[in-house]
């Protein structure tokens, strides 16, 4: 029993005394850098980056020379942070948002097939003969994007609707992700208009199935009328090129259909209302003279 003892502990000695050999042979040097611009990154390991983790991405950027200014949820005060670690010059990135290209989904403008039972995910229910409600493009409202985002910045409203809180957001796509119907773009926050709708469908069976009636019916009038070619139709769905477009908001109000959305749409509309009128003033006045 005491020779089993001796013999134990003598291999336990011997196997330490390798791992300590192997431990100094083998060592690698950490950049100190790298550890100081994990420690400035925010440690959401969220991969708006393009790399797994924060200390992936400091890695990259101290060993291939990465861009500073790719951590969407760290701003431009992580990246003045880095910068200064790194001795450069900062350089914010273009805010970037989730769109959400859908508006239906909520309890009160969607059309179901069927009443589903099951796990309350958008992953599992589209796994049931693609979801319960009858547009098979559109939200399937369990909240997976929701669920998905670490920064609070998504809220379901009353009607269950689910909604982008754009300062909040940090376009850092984990929604985009969660999303089974790929229905979340992740887009320049300084862009307001946007095409509201996902399907495909051609415009009758689109009105048939859309709960709230805004899906995009393939028309393609704002197509003809964008004075920048910044949108065009791919399979009966009009595409937004945020890169042409100039944010006129012309599209918005030749769409039918109010699947396109422009925030200054009715300031827009009044301001055109007012020079009528005022035009209308001025050749009444010319006339009387």
């Amino acid at each position: 029993m005491i020779g089993a003892i001796i013999i134990l502990g003598a291999l336990g000695l011997l196997y330490g005394l390798g791992l300590a050999v192997a431990s100094k042979k083998f060592h690698v040097e950490i950049d100190p850098k790298i550890e100081a611009i994990t420690e400035a990154l925010p440690s959401a390991n969220c991969g708006a980056c393009g790399y797994p983790g924060c200390a992936a991405y400091a890695e990259a950027i101290v060993m291939h020379n990465e861009e500073l200014n790719k951590c969407a949820p760290g701003g431009a005060a992580v990246v003045k942070e880095i910068a200064a670690i790194m001795g450069k010059e900062a350089v914010a990135a273009d805010k970037k948002v989730a769109v959400i290209k859908c508006q239906s989904g909520g309890k009160n403008n969607t059309i179901f097939r069927y009443e589903y039972q099951g796990v309350t995910t958008c992953k599992a229910a589209i796994l049931i003969n693609n979801g319960p409600n009858l547009c098979s493009w559109g939200c399937l409202g369990y909240n997976d994007c929701a669920s998905a985002c670490k920064f609070d910045a998504i809220s379901i409203d009353e009607n269950g609707m689910r909604i982008i809180d754009k300062e909040k957001c940090t376009g850092c796509v984990a929604c985009a992700k969660a999303c089974p119907r790929n229905l979340i773009e992740i887009v320049s926050a300084k862009k307001r208009v946007h095409i509201l709708c996902s399907s495909h469908d051609k415009g009758a069976e689109s009105r048939k199935v859309c709960g709230n009636k805004t899906a995009c019916i393939g028309c393609s009038m704002c197509v003809k009328k964008c004075p920048k070619a910044a949108i065009e139709m791919k399979d009966n769905l009009a595409v937004l090129n945020y890169d042409l477009c100039i944010m006129c908001g012309i599209c918005a109000d030749v769409c039918p259909t109010g699947a396109i959305f422009d925030p200054l749409k009715e300031i827009r509309a009044k301001k055109r209302a007012e020079a009528k009128l005022k035009a209308e003033a001025a050749a009444k006045a010319a006339e009387e003279k």
